[in-house]
């Protein structure tokens, strides 16, 4: 017999699910003569530009000189675009304001990295097209753009294991890297069967946090549990204090105990929630993947890519939102785009290939969730365009550079990252082969800082593609 605690969540959660759903079909059940709601789901990895790419596509479709691949825009039926407050008044707002002004401003700069869970609502007045512009007038689409960082996605994937498993996974890889040298010390020392001793738990947990500082500095994308990089105001909180221990027996009352239980605590007070309340809600995914750095931290660090790529989307529920798939499942995200970001780092003639590489990086993720239904595309990108092309002679051949202001020294500089492959499998061969540097190229990466805007009126910040991503994930609501 379950205890009547057990129960009553259990009904908690039936009747929450229930509501949802009866949310998620209200939105479902629409027409041009009422007003609908599309969640868009924002995410990628550090680095990867969040904020910029949210900030950038708010202002390009209240400003929509830029945006001519986006149908709706380019037949000039969004008659305009505006922000709204977001209906989730439990969930900090996204920080539109500040972050264009940063980027936009007489002194530009990149605005802060995602930390958190924010939502905007930007909402459109479309004219409809076809048989409904002539029985109806405009009609509303509210935009709900919801930012969340990518480490708190893969912490999903924990939802499938237990502490012995993950302990295991996590150690079986970290001797490898330089990196947990100082984790792997102290874990050895540790005695799992010992009687728990706080102090002990503390300074483990705040040594395997410091290697997730700096596998992430060094290119690595399989940082979990991510509230360890990104905790908030559960900072110091017996749920982030664990750590992965070697295998060994685990009494009553024991060090190993312990760990599997705030490791429990883990995924069942914070990792559940944030799936429940924000994640299983979102229509429309785009996934932002910084590619360069990752070529550029070596092999290693591209087949750690690849194989989060496949982690995130096991997240998902992808499929399409019919009425009876949502009375019956819950709502699922019916299409998703993987972009590689930074394209403005490279000149145009590269683009192919940073494309491709992209589209190879995320094959196995992509096939997976189109045989279950959903939509995929892989494309490259830049939300703001930091940089100008430029060809330079070198040794009696031209060179296809990109001219920008680095970040770190505020000059001015001319950038060839290398020659991107044609063919991703000489990429992608020697990363799952475990090749401890590139054979025949080395890719470079350089950090430019946001230039000067002129922008007429009319115009948003210039981009790479942004209108093409913007077509794909929401022009067939426009």
């Amino acid at each position: 017999m379950q205890p009547i605690g057990q129960i009553g969540d259990a009904i908690g959660g039936l009747a929450e699910g229930v509501i949802r759903r009866a949310e998620d079909l209200s939105d479902t059940l629409t027409s041009p003569f009422t007003e609908a709601r599309l969640r868009l789901g924002v995410t990628g990895l550090a680095r990867a530009g969040k904020t910029v790419f949210i900030t950038s596509l708010v202002a390009n479709l209240m400003d929509r000189g830029r945006m001519g691949q986006v149908e709706a825009i380019r037949e000039g039926r969004i008659e305009t675009a505006f922000l709204q407050p977001q209906p989730d008044d439990t969930v900090p707002r996204f920080d539109f304001e500040r972050h264009l002004a940063a980027l936009t401003g007489p002194t530009p700069h990149w605005p802060e990295s995602t930390s958190s869970v924010s939502e905007l609502r930007l909402s459109l007045k479309i004219r409809p097209k076809g048989f409904w512009a002539t029985v109806s007038g405009p009609r509303i689409l509210h935009l709900d753009i919801i930012d969340y960082p990518g480490e708190w996605l893969l912490d999903l994937a924990l939802l499938d294991k237990d502490y012995a498993d993950w302990s295991a996974d996590v150690m079986a890889r970290l001797p490898a890297r330089s990196e947990a040298a100082a984790f792997l010390d102290a874990a050895a020392r540790a005695d799992g069967a010992a009687a728990h001793d706080e102090p002990l738990a503390q300074g483990l947990a705040a040594a395997f946090t410091d290697y997730l500082r700096a596998a992430r500095k060094a290119g690595y994308y399989d940082c979990t549990p991510g509230r360890f990089l990104l905790p908030g105001d559960l900072a110091g909180s017996p749920a982030l204090t664990f750590a992965p221990l070697p295998a060994g027996s685990s009494p009553r009352g024991s060090l190993a105990r312990e760990m599997a239980r705030r490791f429990e605590a883990y995924k069942t007070r914070v990792v559940r929630p944030f799936f429940q309340e924000h994640f299983s809600r979102i229509d429309r995914q785009i996934v932002l993947v910084d590619s360069l750095s990752a070529l550029h931290a070596g092999p290693a660090a591209v087949e750690d890519l690849r194989r989060a790529m496949g982690d995130i989307l096991t997240a998902f529920r992808p499929g399409r939102n019919g009425v009876l798939s949502q009375i019956l499942r819950g709502k699922r995200v019916e299409k998703i785009l993987f972009a590689a970001t930074k394209a403005d780092h490279l000149h145009h003639q590269q683009h192919p290939q940073m494309t491709a590489l992209i589209e190879a990086l995320t094959r196995e993720a992509r096939d997976r969730a189109q045989f279950s239904g959903a939509e995929t595309a892989a494309l490259s990108l830049a939300a703001l365009r930091a940089t100008t092309e430029e060809m330079r002679s070198h040794h009696g051949s031209d060179l296809p550079c990109v001219r920008g202001t680095l970040l770190d020294t505020g000059k001015a500089a001319a950038f060839y990252p290398g020659a991107l492959p044609r063919d991703p499998s000489e990429v992608l061969v020697p990363a799952r082969n475990g090749e401890g540097a590139w054979l025949d190229g080395d890719y470079q990466s350089m950090a430019f800082a946001p230039q000067p805007l002129t922008l007429r009126p009319g115009d948003g910040p210039p981009h790479i593609r942004l209108d093409r991503a913007t077509e794909f994930l929401i022009g067939d609501r426009l």
